[in-house]
């Protein structure tokens, strides 16, 4: 096998390095930080983008309540292909311990400790389909709990973080994102341990095209597993402009995720369109939404909750254009 040709197609062999880049046409960074107590919720994102004539970077810091949201367009950035990291000059900093960012009406300098990091298994959230080579969409949760310390500057006003619960992911892929998919993060539960994450949509590599959801759940007794393979693990979604439902089971372990919130809600952000340099409308996210969760084990329940700052979002260019023009419509009569 030409590992660096092999890697470099987006893939990761089995037990293989899902943190560093992979140097693809995207390599997606993402932070969330959700603080119970205060009902806030903070994330930060760098899209780290290849054109032909070199990196550029796509950056935002989003919060809950409020639906403020910072991005931008940066004319460079760089990709750690060792480790995980993000770096746009000054604009952005994310490693596995800290998350720097300084945007127009948004700055961002946190610590995060305790970290819960992705056990060491074969394979990560996209489990066997993180060894095909070439596919639109790679994706892994690598942090499934931590603590913050540090802070925010949220247009002007100063948020203090420390002691939110930390998530982080990374996602890559050939061409961006995929035409349509789902997600979701939730933690702010009874439970400060507990997390639950989730991501589908469409894949393909020339031909191969299907569809296909990954659910992982971190439960408060350390135990962590993952469903989503077609034949030994099946979920099945349903998603709608405000409802998200999931079920999941493999031979031991099934999930039901009930998630909902308002479309109007929902914060509207960037996606890159790399190879043009540019970012457009392509997620309509939720911060602040409702999520159930049961899982049971061999039939009966083993833990339930919910939480009420959770994540949901539903992607797709055109359906988050249709939402820019909805708003735009409706704005005069405000």
């Amino acid at each position: 096998m030409n590992l660096p040709g092999y890697r470099s197609s987006g893939a990761t062999a089995p037990y293989g390095n899902l943190l560093a880049s992979h140097d693809v046409a995207m390599e997606g960074y993402f932070w969330r930080f959700t603080l119970p107590e205060s009902g806030r919720v903070v994330i930060a994102l760098a899209g780290i983008n290849r054109a032909a004539d070199g990196h550029w970077s796509t950056l935002a810091v989003a919060a809950h309540p409020g639906g403020f949201l910072s991005d931008t367009e940066y004319p460079g950035g760089y990709a750690d292909p060792d480790r995980l990291g993000a770096y746009a000059d000054n604009a952005f900093r994310g490693t596995t311990d800290q998350v720097h960012a300084d945007l127009e009406t948004a700055r961002l300098d946190v610590r995060i400790s305790n970290q819960r990091f992705w056990p060491r298994r074969r394979f990560g959230g996209s489990s066997y389909f993180q060894s095909v080579p070439a596919l639109n969409q790679y994706w892994h949760p690598w942090l499934l709990g931590g603590r913050a310390e540090g802070a925010a500057i949220i247009d002007g006003e100063t948020w203090d973080l420390t002691g939110a619960q930390v998530y982080g992911e990374k996602n890559w892929g050939k061409g961006g994102f995929p035409e349509s998919w789902w997600w979701g993060q939730a933690q702010g539960f009874t439970d400060p341990n507990a997390c639950i994450a989730f991501a589908g949509g469409q894949i393909s590599a020339g031909p191969l095209r299907t569809e296909v959801t990954a659910v992982v759940v971190a439960l408060p007794d350390g135990t962590v597993f993952r469903l989503g393979n077609p034949v030994t693990s099946p979920v099945t979604t349903v998603v709608a402009d405000d409802r998200w439902t999931l079920h999941g089971r493999n031979h031991l372990w099934s999930v039901e995720i009930e998630g909902s919130a308002p479309l109007s809600d929902a914060h509207i952000l960037p996606v890159p369109l790399p190879a043009q340099r540019r970012n457009v409308p392509g997620a309509l996210e939720h911060l602040g939404a409702t999520l159930t969760v049961t899982v049971r084990r061999r039939g009966a329940v083993y833990w339930t909750d919910t939480s009420h700052l959770a994540a949901l979002e539903h992607g797709g260019l055109d359906r988050a254009q249709s939402e820019v023009t909805r708003r735009e419509q409706i704005a005069p009569d405000l």
